[in-house]
């Protein structure tokens, strides 16, 4: 079962998650004035705010204290983002096909698992849906 986070708890994955729009800001104002980043400065730029949401979305999950498997899936996914991270900062590397084609691998196992419900430990929710529970003692609700 998920905790309800205090400031003290959510300071680092929301500063995590400040760092990571500022990278994805960086990367934005590339592709509109490239010219005044240094060659080559793609590749570092696309790949920090794929790296930092994975370690965002990391301590997020560890400051809630999930169950195990919900951790796995967490884990899956940011290694997901990891392995986009490394296709994007090493795009000429012999293993940068591989690189994506891991990660694709990951997030489509990760939303397969979202959609069959896995772990059964998990609220019966959707991607972006906030699960609240039903009012009433537990006899009431139906199953």
């Amino acid at each position: 079962m998920y905790i309800r986070l205090d400031r003290i708890h959510r300071a680092v994955p929301v500063f995590l998650g400040i760092v990571t729009l500022a990278g994805v800001a960086v990367l934005l104002a590339w592709d509109v004035f490239p010219r005044i980043f240094p060659e080559n400065a793609h590749d570092l730029l696309a790949a920090f705010p794929l790296t930092m949401i994975a370690f965002a979305y990391l301590a997020y999950q560890t400051a809630h204290r999930p169950p195990r498997a919900e951790l796995v899936k967490a884990i899956l996914l940011a290694l997901a983002f990891l392995f986009w991270a490394a296709n994007q900062f090493w795009p000429s590397l012999g293993y940068a096909t591989l690189f994506n084609d891991v990660a694709i691998a990951l997030f489509v196992l990760d939303v397969f698992l979202v959609m069959i419900g896995w772990p059964a430990a998990s609220p019966d929710q959707s991607f972006a849906e906030t699960y609240v529970e039903p009012d009433g003692p537990p006899a009431t609700r139906l199953k």
